[in-house]
């Protein structure tokens, strides 16, 4: 996917970036919600958000009345990501099935939705 992105003129995102970009995405999320759903630290996903703000990806908006809580909203920019990174996963996905076939595929999408379902510290949508 890192690749793709490259590719396609995104050269500054790197890896740890892709954590929080991955599906089904920060748009909307408060940093917490989207800490959980990471199981990452608040400290170390502060630290990437940070990144990819200041790259032009997202941007941390008001969230609430309180005018305390944010939002991760994605930028234009950011929204130009979700093509890329979806043609790229359904690119990984073909050389998959070409290598697994479209049985042994679904049964590895079968257990890695259990896998997800049942790790610990699992934080529900």
């Amino acid at each position: 996917m890192l690749e793709a992105l490259h590719q396609a003129g995104f050269t500054d995102l790197a890896a740890p970036h892709l954590v929080v970009l991955q599906h089904p995405g920060p748009d909307g999320a408060s940093p917490s919600e989207l800490a959980a759903r990471l199981r990452m630290s608040k400290q170390s996903l502060n630290y990437l958000l940070g990144e990819l703000e200041r790259a032009g990806y997202l941007e941390r908006v008001a969230g609430g009345g309180d005018g305390r809580s944010r939002r991760v909203v994605l930028t234009r920019r950011g929204w130009a990501l979700v093509p890329v990174l979806r043609g790229a996963v359904r690119e990984v996905e073909r050389l998959w099935e070409k290598k697994l076939g479209r049985r042994r595929l679904e049964e590895l999408r079968a257990s890695l939705r259990e896998i997800a379902e049942e790790a610990p510290g699992k934080a529900t949508p």
